[in-house]
Order: structure tokens, then sequence, then C-alpha cells
């Protein structure tokens, strides 16, 4: 397979094919980048930035809606992920990031069993009952379900975990396990919020973390 030159957006998120993804352009470069990708309907590649440097795999988007432009330029835009590729090369050719990159899919496409996909959506809404996520009401129809349910997770290194895992029948477990190990630790980082004595103004009191 040829490798394709893609327009790569560093930033500390991952996105997942078919989920959405808004964002705040201030930056020139990037400016320019997102606005040939409006100009001419096409993908640029969000990749994951970490303090030595960018992941070598990430998901493409495509601009769904320009939500908002400002005087000065700057864009509110709406994207929406679409297909994971993996880095081969940099390039720095243009005032914003390019990469050489292959794309890629799960290397099996056949469907997983009712039972997996029931048991990530148990311990999906266990932790959406447990108030640490704001609801998001995930694809259940996707074959992917794995990439709609890790949507709204703050993991950014567990993400792209599954980011590059090609089995969805493995991302549903790993999924499982996660939720199930974080779960109890939200459930009690809540309670000793709750418990965290309070000074009359409402603040923690002198010697204590705020």
């Amino acid at each position: 397979m040829q490798p394709t030159l893609l327009p790569l957006f560093p930033l500390r998120v991952v996105v997942f094919p078919r989920t959405p993804l808004p964002l705040h352009i201030f930056e020139e470069r990037y400016k320019e980048m997102v606005g040939e990708a409006i100009r001419e309907k096409s993908e640029f590649g969000i990749v994951l930035a970490k303090e030595n440097g960018i992941v070598n795999a990430g998901c493409t988007v495509v601009v769904k809606e320009v939500l908002k432009r400002y005087a000065d330029g700057r864009l509110d835009i709406l994207t929406q992920g679409v297909r994971r590729f993996e880095v081969l090369s940099l390039n720095e050719d243009k005032a914003y990031l390019q990469g050489e990159v292959e794309f890629f899919d799960d290397d099996d496409s056949s469907a997983v069993s009712a039972e997996l996909r029931e048991k990530a959506l148990a311990q999906y809404r266990r932790l959406l009952e447990a108030g640490e996520l704001s609801s998001s009401e995930p694809e259940l129809g996707d074959k992917q379900l794995s990439f709609q349910l890790a949507r709204t997770l703050e993991d950014l290194d567990f993400m792209n975990v599954l980011l590059r895992n090609r089995s969805e029948a493995q991302r549903l477990e790993q999924l499982t396990d996660y939720l199930a190990r974080q779960v109890p630790r939200l459930r009690a980082a809540a309670r000793m919020r709750k418990l965290a004595p309070l000074n009359g103004h409402g603040s923690a009191p002198a010697g204590m973390p705020g």
C-alpha cells in the first residue's frame, strides 16, 4: 500500500473512528491546515502529543460543522473521527506538521459475541452511575462499540492502546477489565470528597489540600 502524506495535528487528545471531537483553532498554522480541510472536504490526522514528541499512530477527522468564526480568524469546529493510521515518517515542508502514513483497520471484521458487548456495556453504565462522566449516549449499533464506549474516558495512554488494537473482541475485553477497576476507585474518590472537612468559608482548613 502506497503511503499517504497527511496533515497532522498533535494534541493531548485521542479520537476514535465515528466519534465527535470539538476543536478550537487559534494558531496560524492550524488555521491554514483546517481552512484547507474545509475547502477541500479532506481529512487531517489527530495524533497524541506527549512530552517527548508524538505517538506514531492516530485517527483522521473531517470537519462536520464550523460552529463559530471569530474576527481574528479563530474557529470553533466540530470534527468526527474517520480512520486510523500509523505514522511512517514526518514531513516539515509546510508550516504545520505532515506525515507519511499508512491506514489500517481491524484484522478480523467478524461480529463479536453479544455477551462480550453486554459485559462492556454493563461496566460503562456503572461508570456513568458513579457520576464521574457526563452522559454521552454511545452509538450501540457501531460494530466497533469499544470506540463509542471509550470516547469519554480521560486516560489518554489507555485510549491510545485501544486505538492501536486491531481486534474488537480484544478491545472490549480490555475496556471491560479497565472499567471494572476504575469504577470502585471513582466511587471511593467521590466519597472522600464528600467527607473532606470544610471550614466556614467552604474551603479546606489551613494545612489541608484544597
